[in-house]
């Protein structure tokens, strides 16, 4: 590169890229750092995303985007904790409640998890929703409270600060106004300054495939699974990713206290599913890869036994319940949540018309269903109502009956209830179709 390069203006540099060339940290920072300054305008950003996402951004670029986005702010110092610190990080998708389940699991095995989450947008749900339909809890903690909360209970899940990474809030706005979301290098990078200014040693990845994802196959979530995890442990960060299947919803409750209720219930029982099957597979990686003398790998499935035996004491559940209480939270919901969760006024079933073998329930159908019942948001700020979802009793593969109940519908009001009900009945269909693995691949490197 040069030194004619290195000083050019903004919209030099944008020509750059409109051209397919590659742009350095530097000039990417010129720009990224322009915008928060004031002297690079929105609609420059703009142009330089979709340039970007026309021509592609290479590794390099994304590498130095995450570092942009991640010098932004302020860092999370987990230094003072006294176990090995883990932090768990999902793509999005419908039914996806594998913080409330990887946590507590993770914290019974002697991890510390500071986990910072998102709410929800569209068809996909957010973890604080979820949280928040437990009466009396607080997500929004200072970080010296997140600290004395992992090193009394293990594990702690609240919101992002205004203070870590600014510039991918800035930049993730542009990019959804611009048609530019769906970036492998863009995604890649605001994941993981937001991963690494989170401050855990150790990061575990679930990158959904599928109709409800971002991705749209198991082919592009890898390829982005295994960006992320290029970046991290070029950051100096342990990480390991899973791509898992997104084409139908994840558990069989979608909603914000449907889904806690659906956790707790998990958690009470020996695992089974294919939410609990994420879960322990990801609270898996994470302490292999947390723990130097496994060397990132557990031949011997000792991790894995030791996790399910946590789960089958009650460990988890324990540490579930601690972390309800420390947070402010009914800890209560976690021996009788049909008393202490929320629950919507109008219950409607979802019916078989005819018999056969169910063979699709398209993720993003249902999680657009259950949005505009009241449990998702069409943007940022709407209001939305946890006691409102939808419980699914059936999954792909399965045969039912002529009549057979197929889904529990939790609404508002009557109408919103028929509404949901036609929807459901269009969205589960039955065909010949067998079910997907929910985990596709793993994703190892060093």
């Amino acid at each position: 590169m040069s030194d004619h390069q290195e000083g050019l203006l903004p919209s030099e540099l944008i020509g750059l890229k409109r051209d397919g060339h590659e742009l350095s940290e530097a000039q990417l920072r010129v720009l990224v750092e322009g915008m928060l300054g004031g002297d690079v305008s929105e609609a420059q950003i703009a142009a330089l995303l979709m340039a970007g996402v026309l021509n592609g951004f290479t590794v390099a670029e994304a590498k130095a985007l995450t570092a942009i986005l991640w010098d932004s702010g302020e860092t999370l110092d987990l230094s003072s904790l006294s176990g090995p610190t883990i932090d768990k990080h999902s793509t999005g998708g419908v039914g996806d409640g594998t913080t409330l389940l990887v946590a507590p699991l993770v914290a019974a095995a002697g991890g510390q998890m500071v986990k910072l989450s998102g709410r929800g947008l569209g068809h996909t749900g957010g973890t604080l929703d979820k949280l928040e339909s437990i009466p009396g809890i607080n997500v929004s903690l200072e970080p010296q409270r997140m600290l004395d909360i992992a090193e009394r209970v293990g594990c702690v899940v609240a919101a992002q600060t205004d203070r870590l990474v600014p510039a991918d809030r800035t930049l993730y706005a542009l990019r959804d106004l611009t048609g530019t979301v769906e970036s492998t290098a863009l995604i890649a990078s605001s994941v993981m300054s937001k991963k690494l200014a989170a401050g855990a040693s150790t990061i575990v990845l679930d990158v959904k495939a599928g109709d409800g994802a971002f991705m749209p196959d198991a082919a592009a979530a890898e390829e982005l699974a295994r960006l992320c995890v290029q970046i991290a442990q070029d950051a100096g960060r342990r990480c390991a990713a899973l791509v898992t299947d997104m084409e139908q919803p994840l558990g069989r409750r979608i909603g914000n206290a449907t889904e806690v209720a659906e956790a707790i219930s998990l958690l009470r029982a020996p695992p089974s599913g294919r939410l609990a099957e994420v879960a322990l597979e990801l609270a898996t990686l994470a302490l292999t890869e947390a723990r130097p003398q496994a060397g990132g790998h557990d031949p011997s499935g000792s991790v894995r036994s030791e996790l399910v035996r946590h789960w089958e004491r009650g460990d988890a559940m324990e540490r579930l319940e601690r972390m309800i209480a420390a947070q402010g939270g009914a800890a209560e919901v976690c021996t009788d949540p049909a008393a202490i969760l929320p629950s919507a006024p109008v219950e409607r079933e979802v019916v078989a018309t005819a018999g056969g073998t169910v063979g699709a329930m398209p993720a993003r159908q249902i999680g657009e269903i259950v949005a505009r019942l009241g449990a998702g948001r069409k943007r940022k700020g709407d209001v939305i109502d946890p006691a409102v979802g939808v419980d699914l009793d059936v999954a792909v593969g399965d045969r039912v009956e002529a009549g057979q109940r197929l889904a529990l519908v939790h609404a508002r009001s009557a109408d919103d209830a028929q509404r949901a009900v036609n929807g459901m009945q269009e969205a589960i269909t039955l065909g010949g179709a067998s079910p997907r693995d929910v985990i596709c691949s793993r994703v190892l490197l060093g």
